[in-house]
């Protein structure tokens, strides 16, 4: 019941319009929890993980931990956090872009995904923060900047939620020096992914390409090696042979 949660949480979830945060936060203050299952067979949502992360981002805490589905397989369920660490700058969730904004981005970026680089149509490619929402919040909605967002495929921007929600830099500290220091947030010039010494490279094969990926598949299951292995193989004797 609503009556059982302090005052600061009520004015926050009844400023909460948003659908799907809403199904989530209501089905917690009615049953005490949200399982992936009730997420995807009840709401139909394919990603669960979203709508929690969508109810984080209004500034309200959540749990994420264990428990059977119907089938008895183990699966993730979302409850309530610490109330104490509800963030009141949060009040009203976050921006929704016009299409204005979403196409600056556009044309900015030539209709290329910033990390994987890959073509897409407008319509196919999503308005994401470069420092996470949950850490940097937005700015007042006068002072927009796009330097501080990019377009993201859905692939990559899924790719990029999942490792930023496991980083403990989001699950602790949430200093925004960190994140633009993250290949998530600046692939072009980073120190780190999630706080790990690792380097990473997005190819996406398009069009004409299509039939070098192809050849690049057939010579790696001939050698028996997976594709990204086999590629990587490629680009470190090309490079001793360029002596560099």
């Amino acid at each position: 019941m609503k009556n059982d949660y302090p005052k600061e949480f009520i004015d926050l979830i009844e400023s909460i319009t948003n659908k799907r945060p809403r199904i989530v936060i209501d089905h917690i203050i009615e049953h005490g929890f949200i399982t992936t299952e009730d997420l995807e067979k009840t709401y139909g949502y394919s990603h669960p993980p979203r709508a929690a992360r969508d109810v984080r981002e209004a500034g309200i805490p959540l749990e994420t931990f264990k428990i059977k589905s119907s089938s008895g397989k183990a699966i993730a369920a979302y409850k309530f956090g610490n109330l104490s660490e509800i963030r009141s700058d949060r009040l009203g969730g976050r921006h929704v872009f016009s299409k204005d904004f979403k196409k600056q981005l556009y044309d900015a970026s030539n209709g290329h995904c910033y990390i994987c680089n890959g073509k897409f149509e407008e319509r196919l490619l999503q308005v994401d923060h470069r420092v996470p929402y949950e850490i940097s919040g937005d700015e007042n909605e006068f002072q927009i900047n796009t330097d501080d967002y990019m377009l993201l495929c859905g692939s990559c921007n899924r790719a990029k939620s999942w490792s930023c929600e496991h980083c403990e830099n989001w699950q602790s500290a949430k200093y925004i020096e960190i994140c633009l220091k993250c290949y998530w947030g600046k692939p072009e010039k980073y120190d780190h992914i999630t706080l790990e010494k690792i380097r990473r490279l997005e190819l996406v094969w398009q069009n004409e390409e299509i039939n070098f990926f192809e050849a690049l598949k057939k010579e790696a299951e001939k050698g028996e090696i997976d594709l990204p292995n086999y590629v990587k193989d490629l680009l470190i004797k090309y490079v001793k042979n360029k002596g560099v």
